[in-house]
């Protein structure tokens, strides 16, 4: 039996890696993992160099069907480039539209982007969550770059024929998770007081598996074609409950302080935080009904399973 075959972008990163060890699992697809450099998955799948900043080089297509795109320059923290925007633009924008023109040329049947929540927007009023199809209002330069890519990833499938998935996460994590979830995991091993004993905010996040699981279904079901969707686990947590349920997953109790949010989002801003303390203090929920009329999926993995399994493996690897 010959199984589609399906090149991942991205696969030395958190979400991309996990997606090829998913189809290996499943058994139902060939993967081919594309990365920058070394990664733990040769030997396990066929590995393509591929650079998005790379304006030449472009990985070998042949016979894929599925390409499913989840390298980008990423949100940065403490930006230094004087563009920024540009910057991104450069690999969100150019770089993805060149993968897929080449992919579209080599007759890939289906381009799946991993975007980001932020091309909706940065916050939603609590009980009113973003949908799939709203206006979007992305605000910095990595949202609009998402966005731009988006828009011109539609106008290369209406004219190419190519069908077009794309797929916005909110905060992905799980097992192995880097950037500013790991580090409130550190400060919560450590006992470090918080002060976010009393925020009531709603976030959506997705455990990595359900995001996984997603693109999956993604790959071939034919009403996901020319179509956007939102993800998440299906319920939402407070950043106060998010860090208890962290604590206990730790075995340790979260030392959080009651700091209204107003003196929390003013000291933010005199230290030029104000985004932090947007993401700690507001709420972001998504609508993801869409996913269950069209594609009959729902959140298989439960948000408490994956905080639990998220937790173990860092304590793991702090005994090593």
């Amino acid at each position: 039996m010959i199984f589609p075959k399906v090149l991942i972008t991205g696969a030395g990163g958190f979400v991309g890696e996990a997606l090829v060890f998913r189809l290996l699992l499943d058994k139902k697809f060939s993967p081919v993992a594309a990365v920058r450099g070394s990664t733990r998955l040769q030997g396990l799948c066929p590995v393509a160099v591929f650079d998005l900043a790379n304006t030449i080089a472009l990985p070998d297509l042949s016979d894929v069907q599925v390409v499913i795109h989840a390298a980008a320059r990423v949100h940065v923290m403490n930006e230094t480039a004087i563009d920024a925007l540009a910057e991104f633009r450069k690999i969100n924008l150019e770089g993805t539209l060149r993968l897929a023109q080449h992919a579209a040329n080599s007759g890939v049947k289906r381009f799946i982007f991993i975007s980001t929540i932020k091309v909706n927007g940065e916050s939603t009023t609590p009980g009113i969550p973003f949908k799939a199809d709203d206006v979007p209002a992305p605000l910095d330069p990595y949202a609009i770059s998402k966005y731009e890519a988006e828009e011109a990833l539609k106008q290369l499938g209406n004219s190419t024929g190519m069908e077009i998935v794309i797929i916005r996460p909110p905060l992905v994590y799980g097992p192995g998770v880097k950037g500013n979830f790991l580090t409130l995991l550190c400060w919560l091993d450590r006992g470090i007081p918080l002060p976010l004993g009393v925020i009531d905010n709603q976030r959506s996040l997705v455990a990595i598996g359900n995001l996984v699981d997603l693109v999956v279904v993604c790959i071939n079901h034919p009403r996901a074609a020319g179509n956007t969707f939102l993800v998440s686990d299906g319920e939402d947590l407070s950043t106060t409950q998010l860090l208890r349920s962290l604590g206990s997953a730790l075995g340790k109790r979260a030392r959080l302080l009651p700091v209204p949010k107003w003196l929390l989002k003013m000291a933010a801003a005199s230290m030029g935080k104000q985004m932090v303390a947007r993401r700690l203090c507001e709420s972001l929920q998504v609508d993801i009904s869409k996913n269950r009329e069209l594609l009959g999926w729902t959140p298989p993995i439960n948000i408490d399973r994956t905080i639990r399994q998220t937790a173990v493996h860092y304590l793991e690897k702090q005994t090593k």
